[in-house]
């Protein structure tokens, strides 16, 4: 029996990447994202030619009534979860620096990024363990998307680095409490990756990609962060529960 995974935000960029190369490999796939179901008709059809069976389980995971529908779907299609990717997340609608930060860009930022993802996995892990001990031989996994803004500061991006570095605390939490239920968690931190979240500032990193930033000089892409998702999925790091794995051309490497 194929397993199932459930990828947030997975309609387009990241998420879509992360979708197409677990169908590609044997998953059955839940999507998840805020549109109607009709706009991402291509997305459901495009994993479906890859052999997955797919449902669009469209829903806000920061909205608890939502969120708890999207993994009813989950339950009622497939009647099983194995992997859950946490990937969801905005940008702030502003740059603005932190003397300038509102409280309701603040509150949306945390509310998408950090809060939704917690209870969404809190949900996940529940239905996870319930399968556990329905069979011991179920294995599940939660690999956390994050950011290389949970340690690199962007002064006018506060709420979403706030937001990644609690995101990260986050990953390391679950791993430690259902590692008893033999759950492993992972986070995946992507440097600059070219999707639509990025691509108001393409000029920006075209010039700091040019001058050194990154020690590979390319932008990161989707397949690049999926292709890190799917070596965790397959179980390639069994003793590395709670670590972090960056995907950003060596961005954070110090150097003098």
């Amino acid at each position: 029996m194929k397993k199932v995974a459930l990828v947030t935000g997975s309609s387009r960029g990241i998420g879509l990447g992360i979708a197409m190369i677990l169908a590609e490999n044997g998953y059955n796939i839940a999507l998840n994202g805020v549109r109607k179901e009709s706009d991402v008709a291509w997305v459901k059809k495009d994993l479906e030619k890859k052999g997955a069976g797919v449902v669009y389980c469209q829903g806000d995971i920061s909205m608890p009534d939502e969120m708890g529908n999207v993994l009813d779907r989950v339950k009622n299609e497939f009647g099983k979860l194995d992997l859950l990717v946490n990937n969801a997340g905005v940008a702030p609608l502003q740059r603005l620096d932190p003397l300038e930060l509102t409280e309701e860009s603040y509150d949306r930022v945390m509310r998408i990024n950090l809060k939704g993802p917690f209870f969404l996995t809190q949900s996940a892990a529940k239905f996870m363990i319930e399968q556990k001990e329905a069979d011991n031989s179920f294995s599940g996994c939660i690999i956390n998307i994050g950011s290389i803004s949970a340690t690199v500061v962007s002064t006018n991006r506060a709420d979403y680095c706030i937001s990644k570095a609690g995101f990260a605390m986050h990953s390391r939490l679950w791993a430690v409490y259902l590692a008893q239920y033999g759950i492993d968690v992972y986070e995946v931190r992507p440097g600059v990756i070219r999707t639509d979240m990025t691509s108001a500032v393409v000029d920006k990193y075209d010039k700091l990609i040019d001058g050194g930033m990154n020690i590979q000089p390319r932008w990161g892409t989707p397949d690049d962060v999926a292709k890190s998702v799917l070596a965790l999925a397959r179980g390639y790091f069994p003793f590395s529960s709670g670590e972090v794995f960056m995907v950003d051309g060596g961005l954070t490497i110090s150097r003098l």
